[in-house]
């Protein structure tokens, strides 16, 4: 009673191997830049047809999106994203938006050498009270 078909012995190889690892996708700033525009202007019921149409994520475009709001607010933009960008917002909006992101980073700024400011001015109050009770001479014991 032998079958034709016998699995093989442990040991033997029969040119199977184990299955490729799967290449992680990359897509280009100007790909991303196009997909969130459009997904942004899709309208409400149109929008997962794009993410099945490209075999993408919604989590992709809340990622691009956010990075390229990032890129605005950073001021490191290439034209490509704010082509994308541009269309949907006037060229005023635009700038107030950034002009608001530069602002921001300047407050912190200004927030963080003041605090500095602070911690200095405490440090040379503590700095001139220890010399003012080195300079007084030792008082004799006579």
């Amino acid at each position: 009673m032998s079958s034709s078909k016998q699995p093989p012995e442990t040991g033997e190889s029969e040119g199977v191997g184990p299955a490729p690892r799967p290449a992680r996708r990359t897509f280009t700033t100007e790909y991303k830049a196009r997909i969130v525009a459009e997904y942004e202007a899709a309208p409400h019921g149109e929008k997962s047809a794009a993410l099945r149409r490209e075999g993408l994520y919604h989590s992709h475009v809340k990622e691009w999106a956010r990075d390229r709001v990032a890129a605005v607010a950073a001021g490191r933009v290439t034209a490509a994203v704010t082509s994308a960008t541009r269309s949907r917002v006037s060229k005023a909006e635009w700038e107030t938006e950034r002009l608001r992101a530069e602002n921001a980073r300047l407050d912190a700024r200004l927030a963080q050498t003041q605090a500095a400011l602070v911690i200095m001015g405490k440090a040379h109050e503590l700095l001139a009270s220890l010399a003012e009770g080195s300079d007084t001479p030792p008082a004799s014991s006579r």
